[in-house]
């Protein structure tokens, strides 16, 4: 089993204060790095391969390298606003190892230059948030954060920001307007956030685990971090299994790992010795496998296709071919892995979805505004037996109508699990319309 980085120490109460984290080696990595010439911080990051641990899987130094280096009041932004249904990893990071995110912000900070970092944390998370604040005041009290970081020139100001519930602003844009305290709307792109973010100032917006890995990365190397992974996604992942597993759980995993092997060798399995019939690779708004595509390892680009999602004809009667023999059209995402066994009623499963991105849809585009509700309508309609013939292409035609036309990812976010399910499992919608008793008149 392979030795886990960022989260060997969770479980440890030690660990969350800062006499226990340095006592395990940490703010050793900002000691070096403000040693370090900031163009060298980013060029280890680069090499580390280290990819966006919050869903899209971008290349983290690629994304530090938007920032002019000209720039100046530069923004670091950490989006702890975990909210992605079936994803709890960031909130375990930041309760159990709050001064290694800590860290990971300062060293970022440092070589942005930036003299402000907000961390944005999902309101719902007042346990973290207490624990959380707790270490920001004891890295201040100690010196690596303030004016003149450890006696150097440097200067880093940290501000715990907390959301008010809202999905949306899980989307960067989205997150940085509520930080101004405007509603929490997707901007339009361009300009991106490396020119204008929060505040009109360029920014950098970067996920928990992602900024949790960056104190290693400096202290072991970026040609270290690399090699623990694939050619192109470099360390290791955390995954969140949840559903129908013996052992659900939180695991950080090397990049090369199935889904076969994660559920059957590190979560003992399918519970009741059950078969599988659909596993969601990360996080509710990714398309589902089935059991045949589990032989994959759980990497970006494994799950990824050559393209990403697009829409595809809508033809009666015909089955979506959302492959298109080009892999498996879907998304490693946040990690938030749902194992659902062959009594799983996947049409349910899929309106109950369809019932979050409608709830949690910001209401600007009307795709996704009228869209998600026009889909929860159909898909409660056929969850509660009470289908219509035509209705499993009507659910497509709307969902096709959503993907790639709305400002955020919230609409293809709603559209992808519905043609993933319909995709892989037709028979299952048809069925609740062909076996549904007959409407007495």
């Amino acid at each position: 089993m392979t030795t886990p980085i960022i989260t060997a120490h969770l479980g440890n109460p030690d660990a969350r204060t800062m006499t226990g984290y340095q006592a395990l080696g940490g703010y050793q990595s900002l000691r070096k790095a403000l040693k370090m010439q900031r163009k060298d911080i980013v060029a280890e990051v680069k090499t580390s391969n280290l990819r966006g641990r919050g869903g899209a899987g971008f290349p983290t130094g690629i994304k530090w390298g938007f920032i002019s280096p000209d720039a100046t009041d530069v923004v670091l932004v950490c989006n702890a606003d975990e909210s992605e249904p079936g994803t709890c990893k960031d909130r375990e990071l930041i309760y159990w190892m709050p001064h290694q995110l800590i860290e990971g912000c300062l060293i970022t900070a440092y070589a942005l230059k930036a003299e402000k970092v907000f961390i944005y944390i999902r309101g719902e998370m007042m346990r973290e948030y207490k624990v959380l604040m707790q270490a920001v005041q004891e890295a201040t009290q100690a010196g690596f954060i303030g004016d003149n970081v450890l006696g150097s020139d440097t200067k880093i100001d940290l501000i715990v920001h907390r959301g008010a519930g809202a999905y949306i602003c899980g989307e960067e844009t989205a997150l940085l307007n509520s930080i101004e305290g405007r509603r929490g709307e997707p901007r339009i792109k361009p300009p991106f956030p490396a020119v204008v973010g929060v505040f009109q100032k360029p920014t950098v917006v970067n996920n928990t685990e992602t900024l949790s890995n960056i104190p290693h990365i400096i202290e072991h190397g970026g040609q270290w971090f690399a090699d623990l992974g694939t050619e192109r996604s470099g360390g290791l992942r955390i995954v969140c299994v949840s559903g129908h597993v013996n052992k659900p759980g939180i695991y950080e995993i090397p990049m090369t790992m199935t889904f076969r092997e994660l559920i059957e060798d590190t979560c003992d399995g399918v519970w009741k010795n059950n078969q599988i019939k659909a596993v969601i690779p990360g996080g509710s708004s990714m398309p589902p496998l089935d059991v045949s595509e589990l032989d994959v390892p759980i990497e970006f680009d494994a799950l990824m296709s050559d393209e990403r999602i697009k829409p595809v004809e809508v033809k009666p009667g015909v089955p979506f071919d959302l492959g298109g023999g080009r892999k498996l059209r879907t998304m490693a995402g946040s990690g938030g892995i749902v194992v659902m066994d062959h009594t799983t009623d996947v049409v349910s499963v899929c309106s109950r979805i369809i019932d979050f991105y409608h709830h949690e849809s910001c209401g600007q585009c009307t795709p996704c505004r009228e869209g998600t509700g026009w889909l929860s309508k159909v898909g409660k309609r056929l969850a509660r037996g009470e289908g219509k013939p035509g209705d499993v292409d009507l659910l497509s035609t709307i969902a096709q109508g959503i993907a790639g036309n709305t400002i955020c990812a919230l609409g293809d976010a709603a559209a992808w699990p519905v043609l993933g399910f319909i995709t892989k499992f037709r028979e299952d919608f048809e069925n609740k319309i062909n076996n549904q008793p007959k409407r007495v008149s």
